[in-house]
């Protein structure tokens, strides 16, 4: 008797535990940003993006790469769990200020460990990888940096404009 009712209990606490895990795997997805964050926001509430932005550093080559740029649109998909978005978003958002080019439009959107974004963005942008830079005129993609640059952030960025003369 004391067997069944030790295998019972036992029987018992595997589903409990079990159930539990859904639980564990909600609360480690809920501390991911989804949608759409300000850079200030980002470096705010991110350390690892904060330190990154602020160890980076901008030549005047890179500055004046960037200025390629003026007038056009970025979608920066990512993921805040990602290294390659902890790497590249906050270089690019240094590379931003640093030129200070004007842009059209800056759209920071976070997506989750899935790669889903709460308005569909990933897949309006047939998202594959994270980080994703996607570099808009008129509203139409150009070009976009898929995790890494090639070479550098502003060179790559320049060399889409480039090669999509207006």
């Amino acid at each position: 008797m004391k067997f069944i009712v030790f295998a019972s209990l036992l029987s018992l606490t595997a589903c409990q535990a079990i159930s539990a895990q859904p639980e564990v795997t909600q609360t480690l997805q809920a501390d991911d940003t989804n949608g759409s964050i300000s850079a200030q926001a980002l470096l705010q509430q991110f350390p690892v993006f904060a330190k990154e932005y602020a160890a980076y550093k901008v030549s005047s080559k890179d500055v004046y790469q960037m200025q390629s740029l003026q007038g056009l649109s970025l979608v920066v998909l990512f993921g805040s769990w990602c290294h390659d978005s902890e790497r590249e978003v906050p270089r690019l958002l240094k590379l931003l200020d640093q030129s200070a080019v004007q842009l059209n439009t800056l759209q920071l959107e976070a997506v989750d460990q899935n790669k889903i974004h709460p308005q569909n963005l990933h897949q309006t942008y047939n998202l594959q990888y994270t980080s994703t830079i996607i570099v808009l005129e008129n509203g139409e993609e150009i070009g976009r940096i898929v995790e890494r640059p090639t070479a550098s952030l502003a060179d790559d960025l320049a060399q889409i404009v480039l090669s999509n003369t207006r």
